[in-house]
C-alpha cells in the first residue's frame, strides 16, 4: 500500500505560509485567508497553519492542496478548530467530505485560488475534466466546517 499524497513545502514556501499566517493572525488577509489553529493529536497543543476557505453555496470548506499534512490529520482527531484573521476568532466543528462529493468543491476552490495552489494539483487546473478532477480528489481531503455560533 501506498502512503497518502503529501506534498512538503520547499523552505520558500514555507517561509512565505510563515508570513501569511502572521500576516492574517495580526488582521491582514491576503484575498481570504485565515489562520488555522487546530489541536494536535499526540502533542494536545495548538498548531497553525495559513489556509485558504473556501466557500461554496453558503457552505464553508477547507482543502487542503498538499494533501495529507499534519494539520489534515490533526483535524481528523479534532474534529475542528478555530480560524483566526486578526482578533476575530472563529470556533468551528469540521466533518470530512467523502471523495465522490469533492468535484465541484475542488473545480471552484481551483477557480479561486489555482493561481497559489495548482503547483500542488498535478496538472490538474480548474479547467481540468470533470474526470480529472476526481481522480485526484483522493489526494486532496476536504472538510466541511460549520463555524460556532
Amino acid at each position: 500500500m501506498s502512503s497518502p499524497y503529501y506534498l512538503k513545502g520547499s523552505p520558500l514556501n514555507v517561509r512565505f505560509n510563515n508570513v501569511v499566517g502572521w500576516l492574517a493572525r495580526h488582521g491582514l488577509s491576503i484575498a481570504g485567508t485565515a489562520e488555522l489553529s487546530v489541536r494536535g493529536r499526540k502533542s494536545g497543543k495548538m498548531q497553525r497553519v495559513p489556509v485558504n476557505p473556501h466557500v461554496l453555496d453558503g457552505v464553508r470548506y477547507l482543502v487542503s492542496a498538499r494533501g495529507h499534512s499534519q494539520w489534515v490529520r490533526n483535524m481528523r482527531a479534532a474534529g475542528g478548530g478555530e480560524l483566526r484573521v486578526g482578533r476575530k476568532v472563529r470556533p468551528f466543528t469540521a466533518v470530512e467530505i467523502p471523495d465522490e462529493e469533492k468535484l465541484p468543491i475542488l473545480r471552484t476552490y481551483l477557480e479561486k485560488w489555482g493561481w497559489e495552489v495548482n503547483q500542488y494539483f498535478q496538472g490538474v487546473t480548474a479547467k481540468s475534466t470533470d474526470e480529472e478532477i476526481v481522480a485526484c480528489a483522493p489526494n486532496h481531503p476536504v472538510f466541511r466546517i460549520t463555524v460556532d455560533g
